[in-house]
């Protein structure tokens, strides 16, 4: 039996899944943005920047 999710993304163009994971991709750097941010508030911008880009550089899935 397909998830209601399944059927969606079934439905959708490549184009438009392409757009999506862009999507997601771009929310998962800036809720991490966030943690870091509330975690080391005394962390400037630019470390801030640099510890995503890194996070996100080296993961591992």
């Amino acid at each position: 039996m397909k998830t209601e999710a399944h059927q969606v993304l079934q439905a959708m163009s490549p184009t438009q899944k392409l757009r999506a994971a862009e999507r997601l991709y771009y929310s998962a750097r800036q809720l991490k943005k966030a943690a870091l941010r509330a975690q080391h508030p005394d962390w400037t911008d630019e470390a801030i920047r640099q510890a995503v880009r890194n996070i996100f550089l080296y993961a591992r899935g």
